[in-house]
């Protein structure tokens, strides 16, 4: 078998190998792409089987790696599995029938070739255009998913919204295959729909993932999943912005990341430092940002557990029910983390991170507080809206916002003052009042809205309580408030607790006095009730 000799092209670059294999017209090719070597075969206008298996000088992803054949050639788009590792040659066996003659001197280094990889951006990105991928990927801005049901179990599912815990009644569903993150790596889960049914949680079981549903779901049935891209985008960022925020932190300061918690409203990561000061948080951010801006790469790799290249890589090891490849995280030349969360393939992704401050955390550590992406527009938003609040209340502009605060506070101090002496006044005035009155009552009663316990205090000290039986209350009649009884201390004790109880509230007595908070104020012509049937018993006993 005579072999077709055909001329090659191929540029070694610092992430891929390019090649392109010029060749005879010709039916039924195939190309056979793993992570070592490449078959190429095909028919000749004779119908003569012509092929040739060409491998590689180091191995690649082929997972991430890509094809073309146009009329006259075949394109190979190889990702390689270490960066920046040149390729001096490509290897082929010389005994085997080849179809192609493959010319090693058109081979292009990337090392210290600058100007030639400037010249030939454009066409590398023309080329990745016209490569196609192995399987058309779904829509990022509408990500729905085809697969079948594994198994479906009755489950049980603890929420809690507002402080409320509650049980759910549901299913744990394991499907072929998902594109739903289960909650884990310090970030939370997605949420989706399996067939417009919503998923309301996602936990990782060993290598399943556990979609909770409340709608039964028969096995070896098709479905179709829909992702919540929002949040899976804002998790995305936070994620990502954390490996960058951690890398650099460590890079800059030393500062080692101990853990994180991706938040509903805002992210922490905790690290091992007793303080970090506002300097070096303002170079951190301007740093973080800086990198943002470069557009670096975000790359996702998966190694075998034996790798060495495992040991190389930041980590806090892997859980005890860990299967399969071991996933990596690289920021080019900044960091390489052991991850198995979702991320943004650039940091441009980010598009900005804000370092909100630092908090004190647990065990001499440090809390850095940070929003990325487009939480950091949301935040804007919301300041902007309080802001231009603000300016429509104080009449003037944000620059004289805290100053204009500044005078109300003084403000109301002075109002706070002037009300608390006028309050006293009245206290004493109300109580002579009643000490002058000739048809004095054995029961003094009396509610204002505003006031409070040193106001009620006043009034009984003023007029006394060895003989008449006070009961006093402030706050609004609607709501809540604030209740006093005082008067004989046999009288007291007995009444006081059935006088909490009427209010709904909780107080304690001591030397004839009992007073406490009432969450029902309007009950408090019961109490005034139960009072005066008490007064008139006694004067019956009497």
């Amino acid at each position: 078998m005579a072999r077709q000799a055909a001329k090659t092209l191929w540029y070694d670059r610092p992430r891929y190998v390019f090649i392109e294999f010029c060749v005879e017209d010709s039916t039924d090719v195939k190309v056979d792409l793993d992570d070592y070597k490449v078959v190429l075969s095909c028919k000749n206008a004779d119908g003569v089987e012509l092929y040739n298996e060409i491998h590689f000088y180091a191995r690649v992803n082929s997972k991430d790696s890509q094809n073309k054949r146009s009329g006259r050639s075949i394109t190979l788009f190889v990702r390689k599995w270490k960066e920046k590792v040149g390729w001096p040659r490509l290897t082929k066996e010389e005994f085997k029938p080849a179809w192609l003659l493959v010319d090693f001197d058109n081979w292009r280094d990337w090392e210290g070739d600058e100007e030639v990889e400037a010249a030939m951006v454009e066409q590398y990105a023309e080329l990745m255009e016209k490569v196609t991928t192995k399987v058309t990927p779904p829509a990022m801005d509408d990500l729905d998913f085809t697969t079948r049901v594994f198994s479906c179990h009755p489950a049980e599912l603890l929420t809690e919204t507002g402080g409320k815990k509650e049980t759910l009644q549901g299913f744990h569903v394991i499907l072929q295959d998902t594109i739903l993150f289960p909650e884990g790596g310090g970030q939370p889960d997605d949420r989706g729909f399996i067939n417009d049914i919503p998923v309301l949680r996602v936990i990782r079981q060993g290598p399943d993932a556990l979609h909770f549903i409340q709608t039964p779901l028969e096995p070896d049935t098709e479905v179709r999943l829909v992702l919540d891209w929002d949040r899976r985008f804002d998790h995305m960022q936070q994620h990502s912005g954390q490996h960058l925020i951690t890398a650099l932190a460590d890079l800059m300061f030393g500062f080692k990341t101990t853990s994180w918690e991706l938040g509903r409203q805002r992210s922490t990561i905790e690290l091992d430092t007793t303080s970090m000061t506002a300097a070096q948080v303002a170079a951190l951010e301007q740093n973080v940002n800086e990198k943002i801006r470069a557009r670096i790469p975000v790359v996702v790799r998966e190694l075998a557990v034996g790798d060495p290249e495992v040991e190389m890589v930041r980590s806090r090891g892997l859980p005890d029910d860990h299967t399969g490849p071991v996933r990596i995280i690289s920021i080019e030349g900044i960091d390489a983390n052991m991850c198995c969360g979702t991320h943004v393939s650039n940091l441009s992704d980010l598009q900005v991170i804000k370092l909100l401050g630092t908090e004190k955390g647990k065990k001499n550590k440090t809390n850095l507080v940070f929003l990325a992406g487009n939480r950091v527009l949301k935040a804007l938003e919301r300041s902007h809206a309080t802001e231009k609040a603000f300016t429509s209340l104080l009449k003037n502009g944000p620059e004289e916002h805290v100053e204009a605060v500044k005078r109300l506070q003084n403000s109301v101090k002075q109002f706070q003052k002037s009300n608390l002496n006028l309050l006293r006044d009245l206290a004493v005035l109300t109580a002579h009042s009643f000490k002058t009155n000739l048809a004095q009552e054995p029961l003094f009663v009396l509610h204002r809205k505003d006031g409070d316990s040193e106001f009620m205090n006043i009034i009984a000290n003023e007029i006394g309580t060895e003989k008449t039986l006070i009961f006093l209350s402030v706050g609004d009649e609607k709501a809540a408030g604030l209740f006093l009884l005082a008067g004989p201390p046999e009288m007291v004790e007995k009444l006081g607790p059935r006088v909490a109880e009427l209010l709904e509230g909780k107080g304690a007595g001591k030397h004839g006095r009992f007073q406490g908070k009432a969450t029902r104020m309007s009950r408090r012509t019961e109490v005034e009730a139960l009072l005066q049937e008490c007064i008139n018993h006694k004067n019956t006993e009497q």
